[in-house]
C-alpha cells in the first residue's frame, strides 16, 4: 500500500524528517515512507478543497486518465479541473504518466502541530 504523510510546518520541519530518514537508512533499516510538507494550515486546507480529494478518489478508483476523460468522468469543466490538477500535481499529490494522471497514493493522512 502507498501512503504519503502531509504535515505542516517549517522548512526546518521537513529538514528534520530528511535528517532522521537518511540515519536510519545509513544504519541499514529500511525507509519506505513520503511526507509532503505545508508550510500552513491554511494552504493545506486550499490544496485539498473537497474537488480535489473528490478528483483524488476518482483517479485512485480509475487509474490513469487525461485530464479530458477526467472531467468528463467528474462532470465538471475541464478548465476548473485542469487548475486542480496543476495545483495537486504543484503539490506532489498526482503524477504524470505521459499524458495522463494518476493518483499514486492508497492512502493520505495528515497530521498539524498546534504549537
Amino acid at each position: 500500500m502507498s501512503k504519503v504523510k502531509l504535515h505542516t510546518g517549517s522548512v526546518e520541519d521537513m529538514g528534520r524528517r530528511f535528517v532522521d530518514a537518511w540515519k536510519r537508512a545509513s544504519a541499514g533499516k529500511p525507509v519506505d515512507e513520503t511526507h509532503l510538507t505545508f508550510l500552513d494550515l491554511e494552504t493545506m486546507l486550499a490544496t485539498l478543497s473537497p474537488k480535489r480529494l473528490e478528483l483524488l478518489r476518482y483517479l485512485r478508483r480509475t487509474g490513469p486518465l487525461s485530464i479530458k476523460a477526467t472531467a468528463e468522468g467528474l462532470g465538471r469543466d475541464y478548465k476548473n479541473v485542469h487548475s486542480d490538477v496543476q495545483a495537486l500535481l504543484a503539490a506532489g499529490l498526482l503524477d504524470k504518466q505521459g499524458a495522463r494522471i494518476v493518483a499514486p497514493w492508497d492512502e493520505v493522512s495528515a497530521s498539524l502541530e498546534l504549537t
